[in-house]
């Protein structure tokens, strides 16, 4: 008898409670995706069969963090949950001073008022869509310095999210220093198909900005995928625990920005990190501005014991191997079904490559929003656009054209199964045999800011 070469695995939990889903036919879901104006942002949730729309927020919390909400100290200030946060966030990630924020978005805000002043250039490992915002609304220009590789859907360099230091360093010499305020740092790059950094680049990175006095600023969001890339593709890593790598990471940057919504398994939450003490006392004061007293930043007592006790779950070797596990077996079965994927498979979900699936509409046609609500029409399955329309417009009014045109299909942690992973493949693949038949949309709305949230369509005849 043969015994399979790879051994199969499975989640490091088990299931006590299940949410019912809401089974749809194909007529109820043309309707939906139409009067959502073809924006899966806009449909209605309880039309939804399996939610990919993202990962923020989305994620099933644990025993111990449903048992913590019942911890929850409300006092207006000195919650003793913020102390609990705090000594996590100093414990597994080394910041000195922490301050809660609602979101991820929130710390965003705080930062660019703080470290941004009118005509900084903020170089960084590719954008993302409300941090560029926020740098913008300051009244900075976001430059992007990733490696080339991270643009092209089909490179398989194991450490796309990696800064090019040879563009790092002629923004330096073309603006100076003082007018870069720090280098934005993501981990596991989103918009890129959540590609990690390297511990090797990052190591050069803080050489190069230590020498030259810059800041850098890490947009945590995905850390513990990040290390766990890390882990398995630096050999000098491969016996390191992920909390240690995470820990690692950290080190190499003066600051962080984190969406505790991602990794630390919240469904709200976030903070800024600094090891500045003049930053974090200006944020400080800012943050009672915009989200509340610096002991709750917009959050519940219970919201932070929950995010307190998610950092160190985040953190668990077989917690990250099953979290990933998962995103690379569905990427897999796309890849089976020769659905064009970003390689290599990332971190936090499995993006489609529209321009080379629907490579008969034009980037004006919005190949990856059209790519999103034909596979609702076809399962129900809600994913999202990754390419022009979350591009948005440059300060002239005129459209950015990413290189990058892609449809994000991303996986809630600890949520769904590996049979939810097959209908998925299924349901794309079905949709790719249909391709050619497939007419692209026209913007009919689009708001001032971040449109992809919000932006309707109509389909081309």
């Amino acid at each position: 008898m043969k015994h399979p070469v790879k051994r199969s695995w499975a989640e490091p939990y088990k299931m006590k409670m299940v949410e019912l889903l809401k089974m749809t036919s194909r007529p109820e879901r043309i309707k939906a995706i139409k009067d959502a104006g073809y924006n899966t942002f806009l449909l209605n949730s309880k039309d939804v069969y399996i939610d990919l729309l993202t990962d923020s927020g989305t994620s099933a919390m644990s025993d111990n963090q449903w048992a913590g909400m019942m911890m929850g100290d409300e006092a207006y200030a000195g919650s003793r949950n913020f102390f609990k946060l705090e000594k996590a966030i100093q414990k597994f990630y080394g910041y000195k001073y922490i301050i809660p924020t609602h979101q991820g978005r929130g710390a965003e805000n705080l930062l660019s008022k703080v470290m941004i002043k009118q005509g900084d250039i903020i170089p960084g490992n590719m954008y993302f869509t409300t941090t560029r915002l926020h740098q913008e609304l300051a009244g900075g220009t976001f430059a992007d310095v990733i490696i080339d590789e991270a643009h092209n859907a089909n490179s398989t360099h194991p450490f796309k999210g990696n800064v090019d230091l040879k563009k790092m360093d002629a923004l330096v010499k073309k603006y100076g220093v003082k007018r870069i305020p720090y280098l934005c740092i993501a981990t596991n790059v989103n918009m890129a198909g959540g590609q990690p950094i390297s511990m090797q680049n990052l190591k050069e990175i803080r050489a190069y900005t230590k020498k030259h006095g810059i800041k850098i600023i890490h947009d945590m969001t995905r850390v513990a995928e990040n290390a766990y890339f890390i882990q398995q593709r630096e050999k000098n890593f491969k016996n390191k625990s992920i909390r240690d790598i995470v820990f690692e990471i950290c080190s190499y940057t003066d600051g962080a920005t984190m969406s505790a919504k991602k990794d630390a398994l919240v469904n709200i939450g976030g903070f800024l990190a600094v090891n500045d003490w003049d930053v974090f006392e200006e944020a400080r004061n800012l943050v009672v501005v915009y989200e509340g007293l610096h002991t709750y930043g917009g959050l519940a007592g219970r919201d932070m014991e929950a995010m307190a006790i998610g950092i160190e779950e985040s953190l668990s070797d077989n917690h990250i191997k099953a979290r990933v596990g998962q995103i690379e077996y569905l990427g897999e079965k796309m890849m089976e079904y020769g659905i064009p994927i970003v390689k290599p498979i990332g971190g936090h979900g499995i993006f489609v490559d529209a321009k080379k699936f629907l490579p008969h509409l034009s980037q004006d046609e919005f190949p990856a929003q059209t790519l999103a609500a034909e596979i609702y029409v076809d399962s129900g399955v809600r994913t999202m656009e990754r390419g022009i329309v979350s591009a948005g417009r440059k300060p002239d009014g005129k459209n950015y054209y990413p290189k990058l045109e892609l449809v994000r299909f991303t996986v809630p942690r600890r949520v769904y199964t590996q049979a939810h992973m097959d209908v998925i493949a299924e349901s794309t693949f079905n949709v790719y045999k249909n391709r050619k038949s497939i007419k692209g949309l026209k913007m009919v709305y689009e708001p001032k800011y971040l449109r992809f949230f919000q932006a309707r369509f109509k389909k081309l005849k």
